[in-house]
């Protein structure tokens, strides 16, 4: 390890004073002009953490779902999933070391890790349409550590965590290349919905928000892959208009409205990414004119329930499991483990909760309500689908290859829009299902979510994948108190992951109902912990 190099480097992308930034479930997130440091020290720590694995390690510059003027950085391991927890407590130690630390904080890191510095390092880069100059910090962290790397440029967050998984399963999972991610969605995708026994076009147009991202940019590269398919149509594809700004994914399910820029007749079938394409709602326009979305909770509803009947169907008694946040509509958790007889577990909020519980599973199935999510498939379940698909007699064979389709239609290492819309409008066309009949499996509860600001986040801590509160004292027992008096109902507190407010979410047999819990919950935060400002007023 050259310290010298490092500090001279360093100088040159110098840390703002007094900035504290703390890497979270989606890297570090903050304005595009303070973020140069902490690009550079991050691509120093993809190179430890690569000759610690001794793995391809990926680096992506991402906005994410944020205003464009906010950037971000997220850092992905060797099988395309999130850092490792205790790799995130390093990050956020070096980001914010001062200058004269940088060089102890770095061999620490090395020393606590047991990292073999004579080993190669190779990295992986990539970036959204937020910021090439950032991307160039984290090349220069980078060499001055010895690494190698590649630059793949402009990619979606879930294609970079592809290109990291083909690379270190020695192009088994796929071709690391942009062509080869292309090629095996929408081989797969051709394949299944050659299946489909409905004819003409009324389930083969879509109309994508892009949110003035990547995504638009990377599905018109793909579109001619899998024109024969399905039709799609792009809105806010970036050419006028600010990234995620009045559009997106974030911006529909949060608002309850569809996004600006996109004129919608009643009954079209429509969906939004997210900026870096990780996230995908649906929704549409009934003949009356009302808004109907369909998020995270429908989308792995609709997935998981086809998967099962095809499980039925070859005679395999596989381990599926959904698996879900406390956000979830307690209307499809009932639905799920009621009618359709599937498990369903909960975690903590963050989908690298959710990935690591769907991996106890033959094949288990995540999605946050803000539709972040995929399906996992063991290896071992790989295999069996294979064999089953070349041994079973007709019916079931057919069902098996479907099967084996659908598995490589998913981008396993990720939560990814692309992926996750081809995998839903090819159940679409195979079930023959109108956007209607799919939103018509089950009705959501009515709720609302608010946030309530108080001195210090910390006082509020969480038990049962943060559907109890712990502390402050007396806290849960109002809430217990508060939520008999409503029918179907439900409320939770958690502290924001990233400011000092509490979230709180209540849900009812009725909106009215659930804005009222909501409101009464607000209150006993802001008196039991500790709350600032004007207490919360009811009315919406």
């Amino acid at each position: 390890m050259d310290l010298g190099a490092i500090t001279k480097y360093s100088a040159l992308h110098a840390k703002p004073n007094g900035l504290i930034l703390q890497y979270g479930t989606a890297g570090f997130r903050t304005k595009a002009e303070h973020l140069d440091h902490v690009m550079f020290r991050m691509g120093l720590l993809a190179v430890l953490r690569s000759k610690q694995t001794k793995s391809t390690i990926g680096v992506m510059v991402t906005a994410s779902h944020n205003p464009e003027e906010d950037n971000g950085v997220k850092l992905v391991d060797p099988l395309g999933e999130m850092l490792a927890p205790s790799w995130e407590e390093h990050a956020t130690c070096l980001a914010n070391a001062e200058e004269q630390d940088m060089q102890r904080v770095l061999i620490d890191i090395s020393e606590k890790e047991a990292v073999n510095l004579q080993q190669d390092a190779f990295v992986v880069i990539g970036r959204d349409t937020s910021s090439e100059k950032l991307s160039q910090s984290v090349i220069d962290g980078v060499t001055v550590l010895g690494g190698q790397f590649h630059d793949y440029g402009l990619l979606t967050t879930p294609q970079l965590h592809y290109m990291v998984y083909c690379r270190n399963t020695g192009g088994r999972y796929g071709k690391a290349t942009i062509e080869g991610y292309y090629q095996k969605l929408s081989k797969a995708f051709v394949e299944l919905t050659k299946q489909a026994s409905c004819s003409g076009d009324e389930y083969r147009s879509l109309k994508v928000d892009c949110a003035n991202g990547i995504g638009a940019l990377k599905l018109r590269e793909m579109e001619h892959y899998f024109s024969q398919g399905l039709s799609v149509q792009l809105f806010n594809d970036g050419s006028k208009g600010k990234l995620n700004h009045l559009c997106g994914a974030d911006f529909v399910k949060s608002h309850q409205k569809p996004p600006q820029g996109m004129e919608i007749k009643s009954n079209e079938r429509c969906c939004s990414f997210d900026g870096d394409a990780d996230r995908i709602v649906y929704y549409y326009h009934d003949a009356d004119g009302h808004f109907h979305l369909i998020d995270g909770d429908k989308i792995a509803t609709l997935i998981s329930s086809f998967l099962k009947e095809l499980l039925v169907e070859i005679g395999e008694s596989l381990n599926i499991g959904v698996v879900q946040t406390a956000y979830a509509n307690g209307s499809s958790t009932r639905y799920l483990e009621e009618v359709m007889k599937v498990p369903v577990y909960c975690t903590k909020t963050g989908v690298k909760h959710l990935h690591h519980k769907a991996q106890e599973f033959d094949i288990g199935v995540y999605f946050e309500a803000n539709g972040h999510g995929t399906a996992l498939f063991s290896t071992a379940v790989e295999m069996k689908i294979k064999q089953s698909a070349e041994q079973l007699e007709d019916k079931k064979r057919k069902a098996a290859k479907m099967l084996e389709n659908i598995i490589d239609l998913f981008n396993q290492a990720a939560g990814d829009a692309i992926s996750d819309m081809l995998v839903i409008e090819a159940i679409l066309a195979l079930k023959g299902l109108t956007v209607q009949q799919w939103d018509a499996l089950y009705t959501d509860l009515p709720n609302r979510q608010l946030k309530v600001q108080v001195a210090d986040r910390r006082v509020i801590s969480t038990t049962d994948a943060e559907r109890q509160a712990v502390t402050p004292p007396g806290l849960q027992e109002a809430i217990n108190d508060l939520v008999k008096k409503y029918k179907l109902s439900r409320a939770f507190v958690r502290p924001s992951g990233t400011e000092d407010v509490v979230r709180v979410y209540a849900e009812a047999d009725s909106q009215e109902s659930a804005d009222h819990l909501a409101h009464e919950v607000s209150l006993a935060v802001f008196q039991l912990a500790g709350g600032i400002g004007e207490r919360p007023q009811p009315g919406f």
